[in-house]
């Protein structure tokens, strides 16, 4: 009789076990890794902890732990009504947030308003990097908090609720899509005012997709727009600050040798606060060759007597109106959202916001360096030098060393070919015809591209060796 008696009691035990099994608790035990495994299979576990910007150690912005599970099941309740309500408007505004990583949407509406307002590259520089370091450092502690806590997404604890997409492997609390939003939706309401009931309407249009999506509950949504936005606040006051409304008040220089003209374009543009260079010169290259040296007599020369093709001629043309001159930022920039999903990060947040932000704030301080050196030298144009010389099209009203394409591409292609190994061969010949275009051109010396591109290249290792950044392969 007693033998029986254990064996049922065994039977029962087995039973349960295998209930637990198959029907796992409704109601999660927060912070219980058996039911939240986001570690070990995890999106970026350890990205709370990379260094950031502008917010010093993310665990300083950790948000307040997430609801109480009851309150959850309240949530999951309103997802489920939600996900009834999905027409094909629904599923459209979805599809288009889920397009990428939470900054893929926001890159596109940042360089959009550059573009349509004819921004100058080291302006539109300027406010990208102001986006994407917004972004990123609110993605960093976004992911801080998730990892605290590590709450379940909504459908673990409600296993038939309908999702819309594929449900993000990493915790549910705070929504990185809303993080992304609130960060950049300020950011770009304080570089454009008039536009700024816009940019909220597309955060909040951005957040609560995921809750039609059925992968964020509404405390996510809410905890992330407040993180974005109080870390958008630290970025705006450093903006506030970085000297870019600052007026020129120097002259230009009348001695013989030296670049003339008027209204010289954003000579103020080299005072203005860099990210990871300690003054706007710390790099700045030695002195270009003297108006009366014979070496750059040399390359005077070598201007005269290279044979313009009709090649030559299309890729002047191509990087200087396409991918090039005031728009140059826009053809770098695309490249980043371009390789995050070839690379198959469009589905991983924190890295997909490093890579933008590293290329940026490399471009920006790159223009900064740039024009910086520019307007120490003041060097003479090729056309100013030999007034019979006739470049192939109207030559930028700045100084000539360095080279600004060159300083531009072999920043952003540094930072690129970094990120992005299997391209980084693609990334340099591009960066090469870009500085090489110049000279085809008949704007800009020998002595500029190579000055330009050692330049870049310095101010890219410079944001590279701050980030620590692993390579993404």
């Amino acid at each position: 009789m007693q033998v029986l008696i254990v064996l049922l009691a065994l039977l029962v035990s087995v039973s349960l076990a295998a209930a637990q099994t198959s029907h796992p608790p409704r109601s999660p035990v927060r912070g219980a890794a058996s039911h939240t495994p986001y570690r070990s299979g995890g999106i970026e576990p350890a990205a709370g902890t990379w260094p950031t910007w502008v917010i010093g150690a993310a665990h300083t912005l950790r948000r307040p732990p997430p609801p109480a599970p009851a309150v959850s099941e309240a949530e999951a309740a309103d997802l489920r009504t939600l996900a009834g309500r999905r027409d094909g408007a629904v599923r459209d505004r979805i599809a288009f947030w889920d397009t990428g990583a939470p900054s893929y949407r926001w890159n596109e509406l940042a360089v959009a308003e550059s573009l349509r307002r004819h921004q100058y590259t080291n302006v539109a520089a300027r406010n990208l990097a102001l986006v994407h370091v917004a972004v990123h450092d609110a993605m960093v502690a976004a992911w801080d908090t998730k990892y605290a806590y590590q709450r379940p997404r909504p459908s673990v604890l409600d296993r038939g609720l309908s999702t819309a997409v594929a449900v993000p492997r990493s915790p549910s609390y705070p929504a990185e899509h809303a993080v992304a939003a609130g960060a950049a939706s300020a950011v770009l309401a304080y570089l454009y005012p008039d536009r700024a009931g816009l940019y909220a309407e597309h955060a909040e249009d951005a957040a609560r997709s995921r809750m039609l999506a059925g992968v964020n509950y509404a405390s996510d949504v809410s905890a992330g727009l407040a993180l974005g936005r109080e870390v958008a606040a630290r970025v705006i006051a450093r903006a506030r600050r970085d000297g870019s409304d600052a007026t020129w008040s120097g002259r230009v220089p009348t001695e013989r040798g030296k670049w003339t003209g008027t209204d010289p374009i954003l000579p103020q543009a080299g005072a203005w606060k860099p990210w990871v260079l300690a003054s706007p010169g710390e790099l700045r290259p030695p002195p270009p060759p003297a108006a009366d040296s014979s070496a750059l007599a040399e390359e005077m020369a070598e201007l005269r007597t290279f044979r313009r093709t009709p090649k030559t001629n299309a890729d002047a043309f191509f990087w200087e109106h396409a991918a090039g001159g005031p728009r140059s930022f826009h053809f770098w920039n695309e490249l980043v959202g371009k390789k995050l999903l070839e690379y198959r990060l469009d589905h991983n947040a924190p890295r997909a916001a490093r890579a933008y932000a590293l290329t940026q704030v490399a471009f920006h301080d790159a223009a900064v360096a740039c024009w910086e050196a520019k307007y120490a030298y003041w060097a003479i144009r090729p056309d100013q030098l030999d007034r019979g010389f006739k470049p192939l099209f109207t030559t930028p009203n700045h100084p000539s060393y360095p080279s600004g394409h060159s300083c531009f591409s072999s920043a952003a292609v540094t930072v690129l070919g970094r990120l992005f190994l299997r391209d980084a061969a693609v990334f340099e010949a591009l960066a090469e015809e870009s500085s090489e275009s110049r000279l085809w051109a008949g704007i800009h010396f020998r002595s500029d591209l190579a000055a330009g591109r050692a330049l870049g290249r310095a101010v890219a290792e410079r944001a590279l060796g701050w980030s620590r950044m692993a390579t993404m392969r």
